[in-house]
């Protein structure tokens, strides 16, 4: 199923298209695309270059895959068993480089997604991030040092049919895609006082 967002101006069709579906195939994921997608994430900008992104990664049905699908809430788990590559993103809180907590080792970990989001579309893949799982179980599944966070999980995989969803989740996936104007977000001189192109 195709979604294209209804943009106000031309963006790149790769973002037009992006969206997060929950119907996933079963199709395995092909190695060489795996490294890309990850390739894409490494070359993620970041504060000082600090890197501070970790990816567990399992593929479905591997013990990895099986001890992700176990941190997800309820709702993610009633779509998420068909999804052939389960992942989590881990944040490192301090610096290397220097002395201290990375205050932005979050935003870098999304920049990291981002990337590998886009990545995945150029191979007509699809990934889902879910921030609906259990943050502590996952820490303790994982064996994550005290300066790491379980910051969210996602899920990588080829598109599959919305009709054979839970039915709950058919009725909302064709939904349209929606978002807020620029008059609520974009502004200037202070907050809320509407930027003017």
């Amino acid at each position: 199923m195709e979604k294209p967002a209804p943009t106000q101006y031309k963006i790149n069709d790769l973002l037009i298209r992006r969206w997060s579906p929950r119907a996933f195939s079963t199709q395995p994921v092909e190695t060489e695309k795996l490294k890309r997608i990850f390739e894409a994430a490494r070359w993620s900008p970041s504060a000082s270059n600090e890197q501070p992104w970790y990816f567990i990664v399992g593929i479905r049905p591997d013990h990895t895959w099986n001890q992700i699908f176990e941190t997800l809430v309820d709702f993610n788990q009633k779509w998420c068993h068909t999804v052939p590559v389960l992942g989590l993103a881990i944040g490192r809180k301090n610096l290397v480089k220097k002395k201290g907590n990375n205050q932005w080792f979050r935003y870098d970990v999304g920049q990291s997604l981002a990337h590998l989001t886009f990545q995945a579309m150029t191979d007509n893949l699809w990934v889902h991030q879910m921030g609906g799982f259990d943050q502590d179980l996952a820490a303790q599944k994982f064996f994550l040092p005290e300066n790491f966070e379980a910051i969210t999980t996602f899920a990588i995989g080829y598109q599959g049919d919305y009709q054979e969803l839970h039915p709950n989740l058919r009725k909302i996936e064709p939904d349209p895609r929606e978002r807020k104007p620029f008059e609520d977000f974009i502004f200037a001189e202070k907050f809320g006082n509407t930027f003017t192109f």
